[in-house]
């Protein structure tokens, strides 16, 4: 029965931890999933696409049939007149009309040609085709920022641990300087020193848990999340080399599916129908008019008795403009130089983004490097602090041969961290920039 109580004792003493504990845990995908639902530029973004689709629906509507109406009351405070040829006993002036006047007309229109419609409905497709390629490009980006917040908190609390592990081993230190010192064994100078390398230690640990503290904040911010909410990530800080092979194949394919080039070669042909559209003025629009009209008046406002006078027609309407002043030729000319300039920036884009993919390659090569020499640093480091410890415990070697062997020891883990997150986050740049997309 005491077992029981104690089980159920300890059981909810668990339980209320869990409820109590409502820190997020991440996973670098539940980062990544989480930032595209709820990014305000992955948002912003598909606010775009939504506006696209809706431009294609207005493009369209010119193409279909306008349907108008229009009422006009007019109140004739001087009724207009009519000159009759002088006639004896007659007038000259007569005046037509009544004081209101009221007109009613229904206008149907439809376009039957005019090349502008056809163009700017070939726009709207393709503008939509070029915010879809916004928003990917905008999600590329948001994974790229993600991955480099996510690989920064892994690199901050690796580098806590190292500072909180020389801060342990300078205390532990000081502990037994401390009690050597008051042996009489060991002496002032090196108690005094001990001291010191310890008080040195502990800034170290302070600013690398802040640092902690603001890579776990901006990434609060990539995800929307509450700056209040405790999070923590889940991940191992290791790194994976991309053969050769595949950085090859990646990098040949790069420049075809990247979202800035994709957007600017559609933007060329925005650009390319422009012109088109301005060379439409040479040619006349054609467009079919029907009008249904209700005209009546009268000195009162009873309605009743209005006689009201029906009228339809039906027509043609040609348009040209004979005219303009050379505006049109001009505006040929400005909507081919924009198009060219379009296509100057896409070669700059591609030629950027080639070194980008070298340069980020380069990195990783660089990085998995340092990765290599740092591993065997930090092996022989670890050996040098043991024996230094030994050393020392057995009056054989000099406080200051250990401290100086712990040092090694903090900048080779140092180094190491710094050299694995580099390798991260270069592969992050490289995936970016091939749009190797994982989400």
């Amino acid at each position: 029965m005491k077992y029981l109580i104690l089980l159920f004792i300890a059981s909810s003493y668990v339980l209320c931890g869990q409820i109590k504990n409502d820190t997020l845990y991440l996973t670098l995908n539940d980062a990544i999933k989480k930032a595209l639902e709820l990014n305000w530029d992955v948002q912003l973004a598909g606010k775009d696409i939504q506006k696209a689709e809706e431009q294609i629906s207005e493009a369209y509507a010119n193409a279909f049939p306008r349907i108008d109406f229009t009422g006009t009351y007019t109140r004739n405070i001087k009724l207009p007149v009519l000159f009759l040829p002088p006639l004896p006993g007659f007038p000259s002036e007569l005046e037509i009309g009544a004081n209101n006047s009221f007109d009613a007309a229904v206008t149907l229109s439809q376009v039957i040609f005019n090349m502008k419609v056809n163009t700017a409905i070939q726009i709207a497709g393709e503008y939509s085709s070029y915010s879809k390629e916004g928003n990917r490009g905008a999600r590329n980006d948001i994974v790229l920022s993600v991955k480099k917040a996510f690989y920064n908190i892994l690199l901050m609390k690796k580098l806590v641990n190292v500072s909180r592990e020389g801060y342990l081993v300078a205390k532990a230190n000081y502990d037994n300087v401390a009690s050597l010192y008051k042996q009489g064994v060991s002496s002032e100078y090196d108690f005094l020193r001990a001291e010191v390398q310890m008080a040195n230690s502990e800034p170290g640990l302070i600013q690398s848990e802040n640092n902690l503290k603001l890579a776990k904040n901006y990434i609060k911010n990539l995800l929307t999340l509450d700056i209040n909410k405790p999070i923590d990530v889940i991940g191992d800080f290791q790194y994976e080399v991309i053969s050769p092979e595949v950085i090859q194949s990646q990098s040949t394919e790069a420049i075809n599916n990247n979202p800035l080039v994709k957007q600017l070669s559609i933007q060329e042909s925005l650009l390319d129908k422009n012109v088109t559209i301005q060379r439409s003025d040479y040619f006349p629009s054609l467009a079919f008019f029907g009008q249904y009209d209700f005209q009546a008046q009268n000195n009162t406002f009873d309605f009743n008795n209005y006689n009201w006078a029906k009228s339809f027609a039906l027509g043609l309407q040609l348009k040209y403009t004979l005219f303009d002043g050379f505006s049109r030729g001009s505006r040929i000319e400005e909507a081919i130089i924009d198009k060219e300039k379009i296509m100057l920036t896409r070669r700059k884009v591609e030629e950027g983004l080639k070194i980008r993919i070298l340069q980020a390659s380069l990195n990783m090569e660089d990085a998995a490097k340092r990765i290599k020499a740092q591993e065997k640093n930090l092996e022989q480091a670890e050996k040098t602090i043991s024996i230094a410890q030994t050393r020392y415990k057995n009056g054989v070697g000099t406080q200051l041969e250990l401290i100086d062997t712990q040092a090694a020891l903090t900048f080779a883990q140092t180094n190491y961290a710094n050299a694995v997150y580099d390798f991260m986050t270069a592969k992050a740049e490289w995936e970016n920039a091939v749009t190797l997309e994982n989400f």
